[in-house]
């Protein structure tokens, strides 16, 4: 039996996702009537918002109809993680597409990027208010470093994305970054959905001393990436003279160079986080 929940839409979660909704929409009618560009960054831009226009109307559709209830999975930490994933899509696809395909004269494309940072206005807006304050029961993922675990997520995808397989297969080096980035993004991803299909206690330890291990190991693997990744990319490798815009392959390596120390600082954050829940809020 469907029961309508009319409060889904009306709670203060609901009014934004319906805002998320609408301009999600708008963004990419807007860029979809300006025309096709066969360009990765475009096609990712496009893919952002449509992704996040239908996941966020299926989220309202199952809430309105009282069907997510009846889901075998966390509910509360699905929307969480997929109000965090969302919010850094936006973000991404908010600076992309004004930097690349935006002009003082295209005025549907600039108000698609001024739609795009409202929406990721809007999508943070969620995350703060389906974050667990303190003191307040939750699961995992809509704790801080649950949202971490997303966010180290989406930056590896970043790294993923900006990979260049003949630039890293000469270099056991970097091949040495591609196992780090491609390692720890499965143990997040991992930790996402385990956490998501309420599976933790699959894992052979308790969930916090796990988590513990893992970050703390992906830690010490980013250091090394952090190192290794500009030694061999960017060490007697100056800027080529023929890139003369954005859309240069040697840009790339220094995206790669600065996404791995964010990871890395990411990680450390989490790893402070983890130590303290396992050692000190247990405890108390």
């Amino acid at each position: 039996m469907v029961t309508l929940d009319f409060t889904a839409c009306a709670a203060p979660v609901g009014i934004v996702r319906i805002c998320e909704v609408i301009l999600t929409c708008i963004s990419f009618s807007l860029v979809a009537s300006v025309g096709h560009i066969s360009q990765s960054f475009w096609a990712w831009c496009m893919f952002t918002w449509c992704f996040c226009f239908c996941v966020t109307i299926v989220i309202l559709l199952l809430e309105f109809t009282s069907l997510s209830q009846k889901l075998p999975i966390s509910w509360d930490d699905f929307t969480t993680a997929f109000a965090m994933l969302a919010t850094l899509m936006v973000l991404s696809a908010s600076i992309i597409y004004p930097i690349f395909y935006t002009c003082s004269i295209c005025g549907r494309s600039i108000g698609a990027s001024v739609i795009s940072c409202v929406a990721f206005l809007l999508y943070a807006t969620e995350v703060g208010l389906t974050r667990a304050k303190p003191g307040e029961t939750s699961g995992f993922l809509s704790t801080v470093p649950g949202l971490l675990k997303v966010l180290e997520a989406f930056v590896a995808c970043i790294i993923f994305i900006c990979l260049n397989y003949n630039h890293f297969s000469r270099f056991p080096g970097l091949q040495w970054c591609v196992a780090v980035y491609s390692i720890c993004f499965i143990f997040a991803i991992l930790i996402i959905i385990f956490t998501i299909c309420r599976l933790l206690t699959l894992f052979p330890a308790p969930f916090d001393k796990v988590l513990l291990f893992c970050n703390v190991l992906a830690v010490l693997m980013y250091i090394t990436a952090v190192v290794i990744w500009p030694f061999y990319s960017l060490r007697n490798n100056p800027r080529p003279s023929y890139c003369v815009n954005f859309l240069c392959p040697w840009d790339n390596l220094v995206v790669i160079t600065f996404m791995t120390c964010f990871n890395l600082v990411a990680y450390i954050v989490d790893t402070v986080y983890s130590f303290r829940l396992t050692f000190f809020i247990r405890r108390t």
